[in-house]
């Protein structure tokens, strides 16, 4: 082969992940909340984008096989696309479309003059902590050197209430005696709610017990060999505390009646509720598909805006800037259309291979994958996954979030459709709660009952599936059973 310079020709393609791509992939997986916080950063940056006020209704009709209207571009295509300067802005006018999913603050009930919403969360107080609880207590009774230490001591406590630390630990680090540091932890241990300080559940319990006058000799026995009441071994108990029949039944309903974890009536967060983005109803014509645009930012592109900066660019930097700043904004503006539409074509197949959930419960779910819905609604599997990523459906059974609904398959023992292994767990959960107390179900007895209804497990396969739904072994039910109906 010769060593001289020569002319060749090839042919490639690659796929460049231009800054629209990137970004229109990012929009796909976010959810509501965090879509409003990029959008509100993307309005600060861009002069031209602009909070809008009307809604958009995208919706999906399951049984008539109405669709979106057709966009030009799928979502796929869309990114793929990337030619954000030819794409015609969005801000297009939707007043044929209506929504009926608003919120109070979309209608105008309960806004704010200037036409914000208005955030009645905000106004809500902080919630009391327990150590703000305890300190509260201790500060009427401690003072000086004891207050310091009960506060070292209340930091120390978990969330349930218990002393993580051992006093010993507690006096090295303060350089106190430890005695007094016993002495202040007895105080903190006379707060409300009695138990906190405690540093066993035992000594959580023989508190409470206390406070209530039952710590008698007998419940101190009683208290001190927990074990052996969770094992069952009533008649072992009942000899060491040399009660009767009646007296072992009034201990055992008084010992239940009682807060393992007092600590926990303190809350140390604010439980935020989850805010749908898609609503699924059944009408008249079948299933009807909604995005939530009350959840949603309404962006436009502010074209008398823009045709005033345009006017006013004279040099050539200035023109760019404008062509940049407007192509950018159409680009959002249609990104985020095409999202909405894409979650409703997703979620509106989702309604279509899970209908019998829909329809009678979660016995019914059937095996689904994401590669199903992807050939179904012609995106990318990975496409399918970043839409029903920290997405929530909101429908007559509750809310569910979209990857609830794809779960794997079980083999049926008639040979037919798998089931889903959300629909074996409910009906393992369903037999149990079924089974009576003088015949517990032992984990043999669940898969002849199990293949009866359909579902070929193996033993270890139903016992993994009780194990995941939090329900012992028929031995520890038959103990349970034992102690409940001693107390009873």
């Amino acid at each position: 082969m010769g060593m001289g310079p020569r002319l060749e020709l090839r042919q490639s393609q690659s796929l460049v992940m231009t800054p629209q791509l990137q970004q229109a992939i990012r929009l796909l997986a976010l959810s509501n909340l965090e879509l409003e916080s990029v959008v509100a950063e993307e309005v600060e940056k861009n002069p031209l984008l602009e909070v809008g006020e009307q809604d958009v209704r995208v919706t999906a009709d399951r049984e008539t096989g109405d669709e979106p209207a057709p966009d030009p571009a799928t979502a796929d295509e869309l990114m793929l696309a990337g030619k954000s300067d030819t794409d015609a802005p969005l801000d297009a006018d939707f007043a044929a479309d209506t929504f009926h999913h608003d919120s109070a603050a979309d209608s105008g009930i309960g806004g704010s003059a200037s036409g914000e919403d208005v955030d009645f969360d905000s106004f809500a107080g902080a919630e009391e902590t327990l150590s703000d609880h305890l300190m509260a207590q201790l500060g009427m009774t401690l003072d000086g050197a004891a207050l310091a230490i009960a506060r070292v001591i209340v930091d120390a406590l978990d969330d349930a209430g218990y002393l993580t630390e051992t006093l010993r630990d507690l006096s090295d680090r303060l350089g106190v005696p430890l005695a007094q540091v016993e002495a202040v932890l007895g105080a903190v241990q006379n707060c409300d709610p009695t138990g906190v300080g405690a540093r066993s559940l035992s000594e959580c319990l023989a508190l409470q017990a206390k406070e209530a006058d039952r710590y008698d000799p007998c419940m101190a026995v009683l208290i001190d060999n927990l074990e052996l009441l969770a094992a069952g071994r009533i008649a072992q108990l009942q000899r060491m505390c040399g009660v009767d029949d009646e007296d072992m039944a009034d201990m055992i309903r008084e010992l239940r009646g009682y807060d393992p974890k007092p600590g926990c009536r303190f809350g140390s967060s604010r439980i935020e509720s989850v805010t749908p983005d898609v609503y699924v109803s059944q009408g008249k014509k079948g299933w009807q598909v909604e995005i939530n645009s009350g959840s949603l930012p309404r962006v436009l592109v502010d074209r008398r805006y823009h045709a005033e900066l345009a006017a006013g660019a004279k040099d050539k930097a200035s023109k760019a800037w404008v062509a940049d700043m407007h192509a950018n904004a159409s680009w959002l503006v249609k990104a985020l259309d095409q999202r909405q539409r894409t979650i409703v074509s997703v979620t509106a197949e989702i309604v279509k291979q899970q209908e019998a959930f829909f329809l009678h419960g979660v016995a019914h779910l059937r095996p689904l994958v994401l590669r199903t819905v992807a050939d179904a609604v012609g995106l990318h599997e990975s496409t399918v996954s970043r839409v029903t990523s920290n997405k929530y459906l909101s429908c007559a059974r509750g809310v569910f979030e979209l990857k609830y609904f794809f779960t794997s398959g079980i083999a049926s023992a008639d040979g037919g459709e798998n089931a889903s292994a959300l629909a074996v767990k409910a009906a393992i959960k369903t037999l149990i709660a079924q089974e009576a107390a003088d015949a517990i179900l032992s984990d043999d007895t669940l898969v002849d009952l199990l293949k009866e209804q359909g579902f070929d497990l193996a033993r270890r396969t139903v016992a993994k599936y009780r194990e995941a739904i939090g329900l012992g072994s028929s031995v520890q039910r038959r103990r349970a059973r034992a102690i409940d109906a001693k107390a009873a």
